[in-house]
């Protein structure tokens, strides 16, 4: 009972932490208004109300007495008395009967509390309307074949400090309500701006102006977690630099092996170290582009759609198809997602005839498949592929043009972006590459 309660609770409730605290200030406060709304309605207004109607209907039974022992020829000097004294006014329609149609309303406090003063002392011989006027009630007593129709203004059985009752209860609690709404909005103001900040270093973008406010605890929160960004940074930083740097002394020797391969006699084995080192080149190289483009590039909007369109004009039509969504931009570093996205169509090529391309949009993310024809791998592999250097030696290895870093890279450029890499089987048998940007 207690599961099914909260499982309710937790979707009709607002996910937002300003909503959220709204509701706690609001909600006491709503419910203290109806609870004194109640407790005057029913301790002061119901018993004003009844007085006042038996009252009004007293004065009624003795119009009603004193019209049916007065002669004629006094009957006008009574409807003026009772005009001045009492604010009735009087009209006696001779041969008519009271309409057969009530219409009081069952639910009117007001209407409830006349229809019971009424009936004990009239029984069914009376009628009235607290609707068709705005300020007046029209009362209709049946006296043989006469109707003794008394309008009276509505204040004579609703006591008047109903009105002004609701707006002191209503306006003061607008009031408190509007002064939490600023307040929230400013103890929320912080939290949200670090959830952004957050956000954003999570998809690898530069967050500069993050600076602390709010709460200490808001503020101690945001503190941290610009020492834990810089530090994070400052990691990087030393490992890009450091492989970097150990890239570049390794291209030295290097030169030097290809020199001295160059001068030497036996032929067939220095062609065959040269392709070792021109690998091994190519390796740094690969390495050396990423790093560089890692550090100085910036993020900006990217059209997906014009970005698959422009990386495929490298290829014959005959070697892909595609098809894709409506205009999708995201938030990114341009040339790296066209390295990653390029990494994978180059290797679908590699390994088949042809790729198949498709882009997708979901509720917050752009979907980029792409699949191939060639023989796939197995799916117990689908998680080294992603090492850097692994090969598989088989029918397939996903690196071999990459020479072991080119899906290393692409996952890493993906997730750097707050992305995510998904490897399947393709309908056309080969390997199926599912990635995710968020918008």
């Amino acid at each position: 009972m207690s599961y099914g309660l909260n499982s309710f609770l937790k979707k009709i409730l607002p996910k937002g932490l300003f909503y959220r605290a709204l509701i706690i200030v609001a909600a006491p406060v709503v419910l203290l208004q109806i609870t004194i709304s109640v407790v005057f309605f029913d301790s002061i207004w119901i018993k004003a109300n009844k007085g006042m109607t038996r009252s009004l209907v007293s004065e009624v039974k003795t119009l009603f007495d004193a019209y049916k022992s007065e002669e004629s020829k006094d009957v006008n000097f009574l409807m003026n008395l009772y005009k001045k004294n009492f604010d009735f006014v009087i009209n006696i329609k001779k041969n008519e009967i009271i309409p057969k149609v009530k219409s009081d309303r069952r639910f009117s406090p007001m209407d409830r509390a006349l229809r019971r003063e009424m009936k004990p002392v009239f029984g069914n011989n009376y009628w009235f309307d607290t609707v068709t006027y705005i300020d007046l009630v029209d009362l209709r007593i049946q006296s043989g074949n006469e109707v003794i129709q008394v309008f009276f203004p509505k204040s004579k059985i609703a006591p008047s400090s109903v009105r002004i009752f609701v707006l002191w209860i209503t306006f003061p609690s607008v009031i408190l309500i509007l002064i939490a709404i600023l307040f929230l909005r400013n103890q929320t103001r912080p939290i949200v701006k670090l959830s952004k900040a957050a956000e954003r270093f999570g998809r690898g973008e530069r967050v500069d102006d993050l600076r602390p406010s709010g709460a200490s605890e808001i503020r101690k929160a945001t503190i941290e977690f610009d020492r834990m960004m810089k530090r994070i940074n400052k990691h990087l930083t030393q490992r890009s630099e450091m492989l970097s740097g150990i890239s570049h002394d390794l291209r030295t020797p290097l030169t030097r092996l290809k020199l001295q391969l160059a001068m030497t006699d036996k032929k067939d084995t220095a062609r065959k170290m040269a392709s070792d080192i021109d690998e091994m080149e190519k390796m740094l190289n690969d390495y050396l582009q990423y790093a560089k483009s890692q550090s100085e590039e910036d993020y900006v909007n990217i059209n997906i759609n014009d970005l698959l369109a422009d990386i495929m004009k490298n290829y014959e039509n005959s070697k892909y198809d595609m098809v894709l969504a409506n205009k999708i931009n995201i938030h990114g570093k341009k040339n790296l997602i066209r390295r990653s996205i390029s990494n994978i169509i180059e290797n679908g090529l590699s390994y088949g005839n042809k790729v198949f391309i498709e882009l997708k949009k979901s509720v917050s993310s752009a979907i980029i498949v792409i699949g191939d024809n060639g023989p796939g791998i197995p799916k117990k592999e689908y998680e080294n592929v992603f090492k850097p250097f692994y090969r598989i030696d088989k029918s397939r290895s996903l690196n071999r043009s990459g020479v072991g870093l080119g899906l290393s890279i692409a996952q890493d450029i993906i997730k750097s972006h707050g992305g995510n890499i998904i490897l399947s089987e393709s309908e056309h048998k080969g390997l199926e590459v599912k990635i995710f940007f968020p918008f």
